[in-house]
Protein backbone atom coordinates (compact mmCIF):
# COMPACT_ATOMS: atom_id res chain seq x y z
CA UNK A 1 0.00 0.00 0.00
CA UNK A 2 0.95 3.70 -0.63
CA UNK A 3 2.39 5.77 2.01
CA UNK A 4 4.39 8.94 2.75
CA UNK A 5 7.69 7.18 1.86
CA UNK A 6 6.58 5.67 -1.22
CA UNK A 7 4.05 7.93 -2.99
CA UNK A 8 6.99 10.50 -4.99
CA UNK A 9 8.59 7.54 -6.22
CA UNK A 10 5.01 6.26 -7.38
CA UNK A 11 4.04 9.56 -8.78
CA UNK A 12 7.68 9.81 -10.67
CA UNK A 13 7.00 6.13 -12.77
CA UNK A 14 3.46 7.36 -13.37
CA UNK A 15 5.16 10.09 -15.36
CA UNK A 16 2.88 12.78 -12.87
CA UNK A 17 5.45 14.25 -10.58
CA UNK A 18 9.37 15.43 -11.57
CA UNK A 19 11.53 16.73 -8.79
CA UNK A 20 10.70 16.77 -4.92
CA UNK A 21 7.23 17.48 -3.36
CA UNK A 22 5.56 17.50 0.06
CA UNK A 23 3.70 15.03 1.13
CA UNK A 24 0.59 15.42 3.28
CA UNK A 25 -1.83 11.94 5.16
CA UNK A 26 -5.26 13.62 4.61
CA UNK A 27 -7.82 12.49 7.01
CA UNK A 28 -11.12 10.94 5.87
CA UNK A 29 -13.28 7.98 5.25
CA UNK A 30 -12.43 4.70 6.53
CA UNK A 31 -12.35 2.98 2.99
CA UNK A 32 -8.95 4.74 1.69
CA UNK A 33 -5.28 5.74 2.16
CA UNK A 34 -5.72 9.34 1.05
CA UNK A 35 -2.44 11.88 -0.27
CA UNK A 36 -1.91 14.98 -1.14
CA UNK A 37 1.34 15.94 -2.93
CA UNK A 38 2.27 19.27 -3.95
CA UNK A 39 5.10 21.09 -4.98
CA UNK A 40 5.34 24.22 -7.41
CA UNK A 41 4.29 22.59 -10.26
CA UNK A 42 1.57 20.27 -9.53
CA UNK A 43 -1.14 19.97 -6.50
CA UNK A 44 -2.63 15.95 -6.59
CA UNK A 45 -4.31 13.93 -4.14
CA UNK A 46 -3.65 9.95 -4.35
CA UNK A 47 -6.47 7.71 -2.93
CA UNK A 48 -5.90 4.18 -2.82
CA UNK A 49 -8.72 1.28 -1.76
CA UNK A 50 -7.99 -0.79 1.00
CA UNK A 51 -8.60 -4.30 1.24
CA UNK A 52 -10.21 -3.83 4.82
CA UNK A 53 -12.10 -0.90 5.75
CA UNK A 54 -11.29 0.84 8.63
CA UNK A 55 -14.16 -0.02 11.12
CA UNK A 56 -14.53 -1.86 14.53
CA UNK A 57 -16.32 -4.62 12.84
CA UNK A 58 -14.81 -6.10 10.36
CA UNK A 59 -15.62 -5.22 6.77
CA UNK A 60 -13.78 -6.41 3.30
CA UNK A 61 -14.30 -4.73 0.07
CA UNK A 62 -13.44 -5.30 -3.13
CA UNK A 63 -10.37 -3.17 -4.20
CA UNK A 64 -11.76 -2.61 -7.77
CA UNK A 65 -14.28 -0.12 -6.25
CA UNK A 66 -11.17 2.47 -7.23
CA UNK A 67 -11.54 1.80 -10.81
CA UNK A 68 -15.68 2.49 -10.45
CA UNK A 69 -14.76 5.63 -8.83
CA UNK A 70 -12.72 6.84 -11.45
CA UNK A 71 -15.04 6.19 -14.02
CA UNK A 72 -17.92 7.59 -12.30
CA UNK A 73 -15.84 10.45 -11.41
CA UNK A 74 -14.75 11.26 -14.96
CA UNK A 75 -19.06 11.04 -15.94
CA UNK A 76 -19.91 13.28 -13.09
CA UNK A 77 -17.51 15.63 -13.81
CA UNK A 78 -19.25 15.63 -17.40
CA UNK A 79 -22.21 16.85 -15.95
CA UNK A 80 -21.20 19.40 -13.80
CA UNK A 81 -18.00 20.19 -14.23
CA UNK A 82 -17.22 22.64 -10.96
CA UNK A 83 -18.95 19.66 -8.52
CA UNK A 84 -16.40 17.17 -8.96
CA UNK A 85 -12.87 17.06 -8.82
CA UNK A 86 -10.60 16.45 -12.06
CA UNK A 87 -9.58 13.05 -12.73
CA UNK A 88 -5.82 13.14 -13.51
CA UNK A 89 -4.91 9.14 -13.48
CA UNK A 90 -6.19 5.42 -12.40
CA UNK A 91 -4.10 2.72 -11.75
CA UNK A 92 -6.30 -0.15 -11.94
CA UNK A 93 -3.33 -2.67 -10.76
CA UNK A 94 -2.67 -0.54 -7.03
CA UNK A 95 -6.18 0.26 -7.45
CA UNK A 96 -5.31 3.52 -6.82
CA UNK A 97 -6.42 7.18 -8.92
CA UNK A 98 -4.51 10.76 -8.72
CA UNK A 99 -6.99 13.90 -8.91
CA UNK A 100 -7.02 17.89 -8.42
CA UNK A 101 -6.45 18.63 -5.02
CA UNK A 102 -9.23 21.44 -4.29
CA UNK A 103 -8.67 24.84 -2.78
CA UNK A 104 -7.37 24.48 0.71
CA UNK A 105 -9.85 27.30 1.76
CA UNK A 106 -12.79 24.30 1.13
CA UNK A 107 -14.24 23.50 4.29
CA UNK A 108 -16.36 19.92 5.15
CA UNK A 109 -19.56 20.06 4.84
CA UNK A 110 -20.11 17.43 8.25
CA UNK A 111 -17.50 19.06 10.14
CA UNK A 112 -19.61 22.65 9.19
CA UNK A 113 -22.91 21.72 10.30
CA UNK A 114 -21.53 19.73 13.49
CA UNK A 115 -19.88 23.14 14.51
CA UNK A 116 -22.78 25.38 13.89
CA UNK A 117 -22.24 26.76 10.54
CA UNK A 118 -25.49 25.94 8.33
CA UNK A 119 -26.57 27.45 5.30
CA UNK A 120 -29.51 25.83 3.71
CA UNK A 121 -28.91 27.06 -0.02
CA UNK A 122 -25.96 24.33 0.38
CA UNK A 123 -29.09 21.38 0.70
CA UNK A 124 -30.67 23.02 -2.48
CA UNK A 125 -27.75 23.46 -4.43
CA UNK A 126 -27.18 19.64 -3.88
CA UNK A 127 -30.42 18.79 -4.85
CA UNK A 128 -30.00 20.31 -8.05
CA UNK A 129 -26.58 18.44 -8.72
CA UNK A 130 -28.27 15.30 -7.98
CA UNK A 131 -30.95 15.91 -10.45
CA UNK A 132 -28.70 16.71 -13.10
CA UNK A 133 -26.75 13.39 -12.57
CA UNK A 134 -29.59 11.22 -12.24
CA UNK A 135 -31.25 12.58 -15.33
CA UNK A 136 -28.10 12.75 -17.44
CA UNK A 137 -27.12 9.04 -16.65
CA UNK A 138 -31.42 7.89 -16.72
CA UNK A 139 -31.05 9.16 -20.63
CA UNK A 140 -27.69 7.46 -20.98
CA UNK A 141 -27.91 2.94 -21.79
CA UNK A 142 -24.56 3.19 -22.04
CA UNK A 143 -23.78 4.68 -18.93
CA UNK A 144 -26.47 2.39 -16.77
CA UNK A 145 -24.62 -0.79 -19.28
CA UNK A 146 -21.23 0.20 -17.84
CA UNK A 147 -22.03 0.42 -13.87
CA UNK A 148 -24.48 -2.35 -13.77
CA UNK A 149 -22.35 -4.72 -11.68
CA UNK A 150 -23.78 -4.27 -8.32
CA UNK A 151 -21.56 -6.10 -6.11
CA UNK A 152 -19.70 -3.04 -4.34
CA UNK A 153 -23.15 -2.02 -4.09
CA UNK A 154 -24.29 -4.78 -1.70
CA UNK A 155 -20.58 -4.89 -0.13
CA UNK A 156 -20.33 -1.30 0.55
CA UNK A 157 -24.28 -0.26 1.40
CA UNK A 158 -26.61 -3.43 1.03
CA UNK A 159 -24.75 -5.70 3.64
CA UNK A 160 -23.31 -3.10 6.19
CA UNK A 161 -26.77 -0.75 6.25
CA UNK A 162 -29.96 -2.76 5.32
CA UNK A 163 -29.14 -6.30 6.03
CA UNK A 164 -26.96 -5.65 9.21
CA UNK A 165 -29.55 -3.94 10.53
CA UNK A 166 -32.64 -6.37 9.45
CA UNK A 167 -30.61 -9.33 11.53
CA UNK A 168 -30.68 -7.47 14.73
CA UNK A 169 -34.31 -6.25 14.10
CA UNK A 170 -36.53 -9.56 13.17
CA UNK A 171 -39.61 -7.61 13.57
CA UNK A 172 -38.21 -5.20 10.38
CA UNK A 173 -37.18 -8.24 8.50
CA UNK A 174 -40.51 -7.99 6.11
CA UNK A 175 -40.15 -4.39 5.95
CA UNK A 176 -36.09 -4.18 5.02
CA UNK A 177 -36.12 -7.01 2.56
CA UNK A 178 -38.86 -5.00 0.71
CA UNK A 179 -36.79 -2.10 0.70
CA UNK A 180 -33.68 -4.06 -0.29
CA UNK A 181 -35.66 -4.96 -3.56
CA UNK A 182 -36.15 -1.73 -4.42
CA UNK A 183 -32.53 -0.53 -4.16
CA UNK A 184 -31.16 -3.92 -6.34
CA UNK A 185 -33.71 -4.66 -8.52
CA UNK A 186 -34.80 -0.99 -9.82
CA UNK A 187 -32.11 0.04 -12.25
CA UNK A 188 -32.82 3.21 -13.33
CA UNK A 189 -30.09 5.58 -13.62
CA UNK A 190 -26.52 6.08 -12.44
CA UNK A 191 -26.35 6.30 -8.26
CA UNK A 192 -23.45 7.81 -6.12
CA UNK A 193 -24.09 5.35 -3.37
CA UNK A 194 -22.32 7.82 -1.21
CA UNK A 195 -24.40 10.82 -1.39
CA UNK A 196 -23.15 11.54 2.34
CA UNK A 197 -21.89 15.42 4.28
CA UNK A 198 -18.65 13.69 4.86
CA UNK A 199 -17.87 13.28 0.86
CA UNK A 200 -18.81 16.86 0.01
CA UNK A 201 -17.05 20.05 0.94
CA UNK A 202 -17.88 24.07 0.38
CA UNK A 203 -16.00 26.57 -1.16
CA UNK A 204 -16.45 30.25 0.41
CA UNK A 205 -19.12 30.81 -1.26
CA UNK A 206 -20.93 27.83 -0.14
CA UNK A 207 -20.41 26.16 -3.43
CA UNK A 208 -20.81 21.87 -2.88
CA UNK A 209 -17.70 20.05 -4.32
CA UNK A 210 -18.61 16.24 -4.29
CA UNK A 211 -16.44 14.13 -3.86
CA UNK A 212 -16.13 9.73 -3.35
CA UNK A 213 -17.37 7.99 -6.10
CA UNK A 214 -16.18 4.22 -5.19
CA UNK A 215 -20.20 3.04 -4.69
CA UNK A 216 -21.52 4.30 -8.10
CA UNK A 217 -23.63 2.08 -9.87
CA UNK A 218 -26.66 1.43 -11.46
CA UNK A 219 -29.24 1.66 -9.30
CA UNK A 220 -32.76 3.08 -7.95
CA UNK A 221 -32.04 7.05 -6.98
CA UNK A 222 -33.77 6.75 -3.93
CA UNK A 223 -30.74 5.55 -2.62
CA UNK A 224 -29.01 8.95 -3.19
CA UNK A 225 -31.93 11.11 -1.63
CA UNK A 226 -32.36 8.95 1.52
CA UNK A 227 -28.54 8.29 2.19
CA UNK A 228 -28.27 12.33 2.44
CA UNK A 229 -31.77 12.97 4.30
CA UNK A 230 -30.77 10.44 6.75
CA UNK A 231 -27.22 11.96 7.67
CA UNK A 232 -29.26 15.50 7.78
CA UNK A 233 -31.98 13.25 10.10
CA UNK A 234 -29.32 12.23 12.54
CA UNK A 235 -27.88 15.82 12.76
CA UNK A 236 -30.97 17.01 13.36
CA UNK A 237 -31.60 14.28 16.96
CA UNK A 238 -28.04 15.01 17.47
CA UNK A 239 -28.27 19.00 18.48
CA UNK A 240 -30.18 20.70 21.47
CA UNK A 241 -30.31 24.04 19.73
CA UNK A 242 -33.21 24.76 18.09
CA UNK A 243 -32.14 27.30 15.52
CA UNK A 244 -29.72 24.70 14.55
CA UNK A 245 -32.59 21.72 14.28
CA UNK A 246 -34.63 24.72 12.21
CA UNK A 247 -31.27 25.09 9.75
CA UNK A 248 -31.08 21.43 9.13
CA UNK A 249 -34.90 21.15 8.75
CA UNK A 250 -34.64 23.74 6.03
CA UNK A 251 -31.26 22.30 4.71
CA UNK A 252 -33.43 18.96 4.11
CA UNK A 253 -36.70 20.68 2.40
CA UNK A 254 -34.68 22.69 -0.02
CA UNK A 255 -32.38 19.79 -0.61
CA UNK A 256 -35.40 17.50 -1.68
CA UNK A 257 -38.05 20.54 -3.06
CA UNK A 258 -35.38 21.31 -5.36
CA UNK A 259 -34.35 17.45 -6.66
CA UNK A 260 -38.18 17.18 -7.20
CA UNK A 261 -38.17 20.95 -9.14
CA UNK A 262 -35.44 19.14 -11.64
CA UNK A 263 -35.64 15.79 -11.46
CA UNK A 264 -37.19 13.49 -14.78
CA UNK A 265 -37.46 11.03 -12.66
CA UNK A 266 -40.30 9.75 -9.96
CA UNK A 267 -39.50 9.77 -6.09
CA UNK A 268 -40.38 6.50 -4.77
CA UNK A 269 -43.13 6.64 -2.34
CA UNK A 270 -40.91 4.35 -0.10
CA UNK A 271 -37.88 7.68 0.53
CA UNK A 272 -39.21 7.98 4.37
CA UNK A 273 -38.60 4.75 5.02
CA UNK A 274 -35.42 4.28 3.62
CA UNK A 275 -34.26 7.50 5.25
CA UNK A 276 -35.22 6.07 8.45
CA UNK A 277 -33.63 2.67 7.78
CA UNK A 278 -30.05 4.24 6.68
CA UNK A 279 -30.25 6.43 9.35
CA UNK A 280 -30.98 3.53 12.22
CA UNK A 281 -28.02 1.58 10.70
CA UNK A 282 -25.50 4.67 11.97
CA UNK A 283 -26.55 3.43 15.16
CA UNK A 284 -27.03 -0.19 15.06
CA UNK A 285 -24.81 -1.04 11.52
CA UNK A 286 -21.33 -1.91 10.79
CA UNK A 287 -20.09 2.13 10.53
CA UNK A 288 -22.00 3.94 13.53
CA UNK A 289 -21.62 7.63 13.76
CA UNK A 290 -19.16 8.61 16.32
CA UNK A 291 -21.79 12.00 17.41
CA UNK A 292 -24.48 10.79 19.23
CA UNK A 293 -24.50 9.90 22.71
CA UNK A 294 -27.00 7.76 24.27
CA UNK A 295 -29.94 9.62 24.70
CA UNK A 296 -29.51 11.03 21.05
CA UNK A 297 -29.35 7.08 20.21
CA UNK A 298 -32.23 5.90 22.25
CA UNK A 299 -34.46 8.64 19.98
CA UNK A 300 -32.97 7.92 16.59
CA UNK A 301 -33.97 4.32 17.57
CA UNK A 302 -37.31 5.12 18.97
CA UNK A 303 -38.71 7.67 15.92
CA UNK A 304 -36.78 5.12 12.93
CA UNK A 305 -38.10 1.92 14.33
CA UNK A 306 -41.67 3.59 14.18
CA UNK A 307 -41.41 5.31 11.02
CA UNK A 308 -40.39 2.05 9.31
CA UNK A 309 -43.29 0.06 10.70
CA UNK A 310 -45.80 3.31 9.47
CA UNK A 311 -46.56 2.66 6.12
CA UNK A 312 -48.36 6.51 6.12
CA UNK A 313 -44.73 7.89 7.45
CA UNK A 314 -43.88 11.31 5.24
CA UNK A 315 -40.57 13.20 5.03
CA UNK A 316 -42.18 16.25 7.03
CA UNK A 317 -43.34 13.73 9.78
CA UNK A 318 -40.39 11.81 10.10
CA UNK A 319 -38.19 15.37 10.44
CA UNK A 320 -40.55 16.59 12.98
CA UNK A 321 -40.37 13.91 14.67
CA UNK A 322 -36.53 14.34 15.09
CA UNK A 323 -36.67 17.39 15.85
CA UNK A 324 -38.73 17.05 19.26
Amino acid sequence: MLDQGSVLPYLRQRGLLTGDATVETLTGGVSCIVLAVSNSQVDLVVKQALPELKTKAKWVADQRRAIVEARAMQVYHSVTADSVPELIDCDPAEFALTMSRLARSCTNWKIDMLEGRIHPEMGGKLGLILAKWHNAAANSSEIKEEFMEGALFEQLRVAPFYRAVAAVNPQLTSVINALIAEITEVKTTLVHGDFSPKNIMATTENRPIVLDFEVAHTGNPVFDLAFLLAHLLCKVIRTEDNSEKELLLATASQFLNTYEANTHLPVAESLPRHIALIALARVEGVSPVNYLDQPAQQHLIAITKAALLDSDMSFEMLFEGASR
